[in-house]
């Protein structure tokens, strides 16, 4: 059943908080980025539902006509490649989740709403019972204590050790990541969200809840997309802060933009997105589009390159995901032996950091992010965690590549610091 509804930014507000009601919710919300991002954004769209598949992205088979939701943890990477994970694991989200919405809110623009339903129901009773949940969600919050996984004498030394097998030529370029974390805390997952979107909008910004644990993710970057017979890559390598005035704000961009060694990390990881794409790919159809784009986000510039191929007809989607994932920008090259060092350098498990959020359409296009620039909670432990991390090259600075880290993760701290 669908129907078309005039709303306001009240009712959205009530209509996240109905959803939070519900064992697993995912918001999409481009923040205007449709026009503005290369292939577009996110679409502006509410999933909700009471239970899960029992299957996730890599062994579903081509879909037929229905939307389905969900997420890849990072580690299913064990299931492509001949690896494990043993790191711990302080946030126990499973490592995929497919779910089909037994409701689905479809934003036409900002104040007209496609709503579908899988099952009868009477519209304007349903609509009351959204409309009446505005108040649902409670504004608490403690009192937020960040801790380390890892101090900065000890990333620093481990920046190091990586970049020596550089040197001795196990890899050219690795991501290493970090953990930072509170313990028993409460807070308002939805106010957190928002908060963390007014900080940081961005085109690939998700709400997740799957039963106790959520995601509040501000990700700029996409992991794959397939439009049509098209599929495109987007790898972020290259950070830099916003400059304080225009002119500042313009030279910090011309700094990032010839940066001999933000252009090597964004050139290596374009190389292995490549052949990521090419192994779904007709033969000689995959092509660099964007090289070295420079796109400018509320908090810091960042260098983007795009990548595109035509698919192979033989390959189903559950192939094409398998062929790329986990994405390049967030493992190094060559892939299977970073994220070897990954495990051993790391000190817990990613989880769905550095994973990927998205869905499939019923045209059989899907959309899929770069979990980054995430906030995860457990209601259930009390938990929060949020990861960052940078690409080691050989030419890495480790007190630079800290200070990267901390800029990544500037919203994520102003956002707990104000609670």
């Amino acid at each position: 059943m669908k129907f078309l509804w005039n709303i306001d930014a009240d009712f959205e507000n009530a209509l996240l908080n109905w959803a939070n009601t519900f064992p697993y919710c995912i918001f999409l919300n481009p923040h205007h980025w449709q026009d503005e991002y290369p292939f577009g954004s996110f679409p502006k769209v509410l999933a909700v539902a009471s239970s899960k598949k029992e299957y996730d992205f890599l062994s579903l088979q081509t879909p037929q006509n229905q939307w389905i939701f969900g997420y890849l943890g990072y580690d299913l990477k064990n299931k492509i490649e001949n690896l494990s994970s043993h790191n711990p694991d302080y946030l126990g989200f499973e490592e995929g989740l497919c779910f089909e919405p037994e409701y689905l809110f479809i934003w036409l623009n900002d104040n007209e709403l496609q709503v579908e339903v899988n099952h009868p129901f009477q519209e304007d009773i349903f609509r009351s019972e959204i409309s009446k949940s505005a108040d649902l969600q409670k504004n608490k919050s403690s009192q937020i204590s960040i801790e380390a996984q890892v101090t900065y004498e000890e990333y620093c030394q481990n920046v190091e050790k990586i970049k020596n097998h550089i040197l001795e030529g196990d890899i050219y370029e690795l991501n290493y990541c970090t953990e930072f974390f509170a313990e028993n805390i409460e807070i308002s997952p939805i106010r957190v969200y928002k908060a963390l979107c007014k900080r940081s909008p961005m085109p690939f910004s998700v709400f997740l809840k799957t039963q106790e644990k959520y995601a509040l993710c501000a990700s700029p970057e996409r992991f794959l997309k397939k439009q049509g017979q098209t599929l495109i890559s987007q790898p972020i390598k290259g950070t830099i802060p916003r400059g304080e005035t225009p002119t500042k704000d313009l030279l910090q961009k011309e700094k990032l933009r010839y940066s001999e060694k933000e252009m090597a990390e964004n050139m290596m990881i374009v190389d292995l997105v490549r052949n990521d794409l090419a192994r779904s790919a007709i033969v000689g159809t995959t092509k660099v589009t964007e090289m070295f784009g420079i796109y400018t986000f509320k908090q810091l510039h960042q260098m983007i390159s795009t990548v595109e191929a035509q698919i192979n007809p033989s390959c189903t989607i559950s192939d094409v995901i398998k062929n790329a994932f986990p994405m390049g920008s967030m493992t190094g090259a060559p892939k299977i032996k970073a994220m070897e060092l990954i495990e051993h350098y790391e000190n817990t498990k990613r989880g769905l950091f550095s994973g990927a959020i998205g869905f499939i359409n019923p045209l059989g296009d899907f959309d899929f992010n770069v979990v980054i620039r995430t906030i995860f909670y457990d209601a259930k432990k009390h938990y929060l965690s949020f990861q960052v991390g940078s690409a080691i090259t050989y030419d890495s600075l480790s007190e630079q590549e800290y200070e990267e880290c901390m800029l990544k993760a500037k919203a994520i701290r102003e956002v707990l610091n104000s609670l």
